[in-house]
């Protein structure tokens, strides 16, 4: 009998590209292929990364490409679209998105990735003590720069109106997505001091952070519900899952920054929630 939590992550991620597909094939084929490409990115720099680094491996899903889990690959995929689906809303500079794009993404990974080890979902082999309880602090580095560099890759030529710009964003985010990806890792793994590492990683995503000190409006436009739905429910997987498997209280401030986690992704998707949930005319 498949574990249960490892089936309902699945059913939720393969829900979320549901989602993310009907919101692509109603906007056109540069969205389909943005959404295709960033499946096969998510798939393939787990294949790479872990030939690299060999610092994690998966558990056992349903559905496995080698030894790495599709639906891992879908979820960085989801995760990706609906974060360039809000950061596109917002006034920040055209170049600067992507590294919004990269922090919406560690707002989810925050709350997850030391509970999804808990659940045996991956294993980085360090116990569930050491650093951020069991993660390395090297991974959040890593899910900045996946997401940064594939959305950065992307806006290259997105906004050319022409065929470049239409068949050939997706691709070139996938070829700049891995190449930053890869050489990021072999930058924080095999070039920084490991006594060092961690201020390295604080000060980076501190410089990220100031990007926020622009204090850029979102919404200039209508932002479609699937930018909240993936962090949503992301969030309320874990944290309910969490509770019933008593994970997220090992130790108790995995449950406090998944409340936080949350609480910041309300926050700001906070306009789209009020109108899916508002009951009144």
């Amino acid at each position: 009998m498949p574990n249960i939590y490892f089936f309902l992550f699945e059913l939720i991620v393969y829900i979320l590209f549901a989602l993310c597909f009907h919101h692509a094939f109603k906007h056109g084929i540069s969205n389909l292929l943005k959404l295709a490409f960033g499946i096969l990115f998510g798939v393939m720099l787990e294949l790479a990364t872990i030939r690299q680094l060999n610092a994690y491996e998966y558990g056992r899903f349903l559905l496995m490409v080698l030894d790495v889990p599709l639906c891992i690959g879908v979820a960085w995929s989801c995760i990706i679209y609906a974060s360039m689906e809000f950061s596109d809303a917002s006034s920040l500079p055209y170049f600067l998105r992507p590294v919004l794009d990269g922090l919406l993404a560690l707002n989810i990974d925050l709350a997850l990735d030391a509970v999804a080890i808990r659940f045996g979902f991956w294993d980085w082999g360090q116990g569930l003590r050491t650093q951020y309880f069991g993660v390395p602090f090297a991974n959040f580095w890593a899910w900045f720069w996946v997401v940064f560099s594939f959305s950065l890759g992307y806006r290259l030529l997105a906004r050319n109106t022409n065929w470049v710009g239409l068949w050939l964003s997706a691709p070139l985010a996938f070829l700049v997505g891995l190449a930053g990806v890869l050489g990021t890792n072999a930058v924080i793994v095999f070039v920084v001091p490991t006594s060092i590492r961690p201020i390295v990683i604080f000060i980076t995503l501190v410089a990220a952070l100031l990007v926020l000190s622009k204090r850029p409006k979102f919404y200039l436009r209508p932002v479609h519900p699937i930018a909240f739905w993936v962090p949503f429910l992301f969030h309320i997987y874990i944290l309910i899952a969490g509770m019933i498997s008593g994970a997220i209280f090992d130790p108790v401030i995995l449950f406090v920054v998944g409340l936080l986690m949350l609480a910041i992704s309300y926050y700001l998707h906070g306009r789209t929630a009020q109108k899916l949930f508002s009951f009144s005319k």
